[in-house]
């Protein structure tokens, strides 16, 4: 009887870990709409700049990450950052718009709202069983653009600053994220903690 064969080792993936580049782009995207989410500086000039973070750190940066996280066969994280991006590439048509008197039309912005809450709310019960924190992150994301549709729908100034406080907050669990993984992976050892899964996941299939 011959022995068992060792279980094959897994194959090497072609990138780092892109994740850490993905979060630090949404949190720098997140810190340049905050003077205009507070309604700190509402002039054209500030929409043009933060239109510009948005373009390069928001969308840049994580359609870069959800690239690689995809050729790295990471499904869950390249298909968050991937969507994301290109949500990124939207802000920064909006806030180039508004700084030359170009509103978006409020339908399409409505619809394209509901279908992210939609698909966001899916993807937080997904990334809840690999981490409580992560399920946090996808859910202040549920609750961002919950508070945009009923700004739409109310065309009430009340969401305004809990629109800002998600946007804060959003930016907040992405820094810890990034240097968690960033300085976890430094010191070969656990620096910043991230908590394990909400959910438990299911028995790996067998071949």
């Amino acid at each position: 009887m011959e022995p068992p064969s060792a279980p094959a080792a897994p194959a090497p993936v072609p990138f780092a870990e892109p994740t850490p580049l993905g979060l630090l782009g949404l949190a720098v995207g997140c810190a340049a709409l905050l003077p205009v989410a507070f309604g700190w500086s509402l002039t054209a000039p500030a929409f043009r700049t933060a239109a510009t973070y948005c373009l390069l750190f928001g969308a840049g940066c994580q359609l870069l990450a959800g690239l690689m996280a995809l050729a790295n066969k990471n499904l869950l994280g390249g298909t968050l950052f991937t969507t994301f991006a290109f949500n990124w590439v939207v802000n920064h048509q909006v806030l180039s718009g508004v700084a030359q008197g170009q509103l978006p039309d409020p339908h399409v912005v409505l619809a394209v709202d509901l279908c992210f809450l939609v698909i966001f709310a899916v993807l937080t019960f997904a990334f809840g069983f690999f981490s409580k924190l992560l399920f946090l992150f996808l859910l202040d994301i549920d609750v961002l653009f919950l508070c945009r549709i009923l700004k739409e729908l109310t065309h009430s100034t009340a969401f305004t600053v809990p629109i800002a406080v998600a946007t804060v907050l959003l930016a907040a669990i992405a820094l810890y994220l990034a240097f968690a993984i960033l300085l976890n992976h430094a010191a070969a050892r656990t620096v910043l903690p991230i908590p394990g899964p909400l959910f438990k996941p299911g028995p790996t299939p067998t071949q």
